[in-house]
């Protein structure tokens, strides 16, 4: 399966629509680009695997695969990035400023139930992540 994750950059947060087939899945929100900067930064524009994963703080969420210069990049639930983030993504039910958003827990369980079983059947699941035009 191939998710493609459009981006706006702004100052303070980056915002995005996130598809699967042309079709809207939620939106996302994140840190500002600035350079692929540890924790203080989105992650680049590219082509990524997603697994499955499991922590005690997140429990269930999504891992993005081979971030260049990055480790641990998640997909799980946060509202703000600027207080919250530390390079993942959050998916979001609506934005409300840059790199905000709300009903963060509400989508991501939609989103792992619509990945998680393509995920379970061994499938691929990749994201593509773009600039938005």
């Amino acid at each position: 399966m191939e998710l493609e994750l459009l981006r706006t950059y702004c100052t303070n947060g980056t915002n995005g629509s996130l598809f699967v087939d042309c079709a809207g899945l939620c939106h996302t929100i994140e840190l500002p680009w600035k350079n692929n900067e540890h924790e203080v930064s989105c992650i680049p524009e590219g082509r990524y695997e997603l697994v499955k994963r499991y922590s005690p703080k997140f429990k269930w969420h999504l891992w993005v695969q081979n971030v260049p210069n990055r480790d641990l990049i998640l997909i799980h639930p946060y509202n703000d990035a600027m207080k919250e983030a530390k390079g993942c993504i959050a998916p979001v039910t609506t934005i409300t400023g840059e790199g905000k958003g709300e009903m963060s827990r509400v989508v991501f369980e939609k989103l792992k139930a619509f990945v998680f079983p393509v995920l379970e059947r061994n499938e691929k699941v990749f994201l593509n992540i773009k600039k938005a035009i």
